[in-house]
């Protein structure tokens, strides 16, 4: 069976099939023959999940070339949130395509590009005066934050949190926690950089106001406000397990910061848009970012990012130091401006919490039957278990890989992350079936059983 053979083309663009079917083992024949021109022409550092040709997707499903059709539970790393094709992104992407495809903003700028400033100074936390900039990725944003904070502050330091992931630059290497596989043999990394410990309630056992006092303290003692620029850290961390502080840690940095003239920057790039049940995770927690890193779900998977932030420190820098050749491009503006219309007025944000009671009701059911579901955590479809030994509480890497390989063998893609590698996160795309869902789920719980 072709994959072409099972879509369906209603108004808007294709959708598929909303099921999950095996004709051959993952992978099959014709995925094979491209992962086999993949080592041979793609560099070895550039690795992949799902042994699969992806040749379409839409609503909770990603089909192979071999008509393989496979539960996506990871929506390229919370990126197509919408949904694949979404058909309010098809019919914007085609209509700008067919205008221009690139000027450069800072040669000749265009609306649209204005457009996606206005509604993030918009829909990101805060009432004060706002002002935002395009980029490419997410590790192009923090890097343009942190310039931002630096010379608003005229300071350098910049701490960062244990367990974080801020991108694969040098500079965002720096700030990035974990060794392997996104630092190793890559250094020397940019200078002034320091760590501070995260509040991570299911390890450390402590409050959110004494999670909080102790990174404060160390940031003091070992970097000093006066020598500090910027503290920036992922509400929720991705990467680093999809760890959620306690109560009141994040507050208490923002503080801080505000009594010190440090700036407080929030990466939402994984976290933004929807995927946690709130616009921005920074609402769950009470929190007004001074800047905020956008990236991910902004644009229903064409590259796009942004840093929205207070207007006086946006406006801190000189003109032409911020930009980028192709930041801001007209598609993926057009994209993204298609994408924040449909988060704000298709009830997308209740989507996020309904999936978000299903991964927890599912997920729990499983930790009460098995020790070695240590937690589980999360907020809207971004959901994640903590695998351990049931009987030391360590992590258990090696049966988080099991488990996610038996996944992925069976027609389900699910990802990894976590310091310790232990962490089975999951990221649904918004526009999946419940009932995909609960399959899903029934064979990531097959799959445990079975490890």
């Amino acid at each position: 069976m072709s994959a072409i053979d099972t879509l369906t083309t209603p108004l808007g663009g294709p959708t598929l099939a909303q099921e999950r079917r095996l004709v051959t083992s993952i992978p099959g024949p014709r995925s094979q023959q491209l992962l086999e021109r993949k080592a041979a022409a793609v560099a070895a550092g550039v690795g992949h999940t799902a042994p699969i040709e992806a040749v379409a997707a839409g609503g909770g499903v990603i089909v192979d070339a071999d008509g393989n059709s496979l539960i996506d539970l990871g929506s390229g790393i919370a990126v197509t949130t919408l949904g694949n094709a979404h058909p309010k992104i098809v019919e914007a992407v085609q209509a700008q395509v067919a205008q221009f495809t690139h000027t450069c903003f800072m040669v000749s700028p265009y609306e649209s590009y204005v457009a996606v400033a206005e509604a993030l100074n918009r829909i990101t936390p805060g009432d004060h005066v706002k002002k935002s900039a395009l980029f490419n990725s997410g590790a192009e944003a923090v890097e343009n934050a942190i310039k931002i904070a630096r010379k608003f502050t005229k300071k350098q330091a910049v701490v960062a949190f244990d367990h974080g992931y801020h991108g694969r630059t040098n500079l965002t290497m720096g700030l990035t926690a974990k060794a392997m596989p996104y630092k190793s043999g890559f250094g020397p990394f940019a200078s002034e950089i320091y760590r501070a410990p995260m509040s991570y309630p299911y390890r450390d056992g402590l409050t959110g106001a004494e999670a909080a006092k102790k990174a404060i303290s160390i940031i003091e003692k070992q970097v000093g406000a006066d020598n500090l620029a910027a503290v920036i850290i992922e509400p929720i961390q991705g990467e680093g397990g999809f760890i959620v502080p306690a109560d009141g840690f994040l507050p208490a940095i923002v503080d801080w910061c505000r009594a010190n003239n440090v700036v407080f920057i929030a990466d939402e790039i994984q976290t933004g848009f929807a995927r946690t049940g709130a616009m921005f995770a920074s609402e769950l927690f009470g929190i007004v970012p001074d800047l905020i890193t956008a990236a991910k779900g902004i644009a229903g998977g064409l590259p796009l990012a942004a840093v929205t932030g207070r207007a006086e420190m946006m406006d801190a820098s000189h003109a032409g130091g911020l930009g980028g050749t192709y930041g801001g491009n007209p598609i993926a503006c057009a994209a993204a401006l298609a994408a924040i219309d449909a988060f704000e007025n298709d009830g997308l944000l209740e989507r996020a919490r309904e999936i978000e009671a299903i991964l927890k009701d599912r997920l729990t059911a499983l930790q009460a039957v098995d020790g070695r579901v240590g937690d589980v955590r999360g907020y809207g479809a971004m959901v994640a278990a903590e695998f351990v030994d049931a009987e030391t509480g360590e992590p258990d890497a090696a049966l988080t890989v099991a488990v996610a390989k038996a996944c992925i063998a069976e027609g389900v893609i699910v990802l990894t992350c976590g310091t310790y590698g232990n962490v089975i996160r999951f990221l649904p795309p918004l526009a999946i079936p419940d009932e995909l869902l609960h399959e899903g789920l029934d064979v990531v719980a097959a799959a445990l059983a079975a490890a």
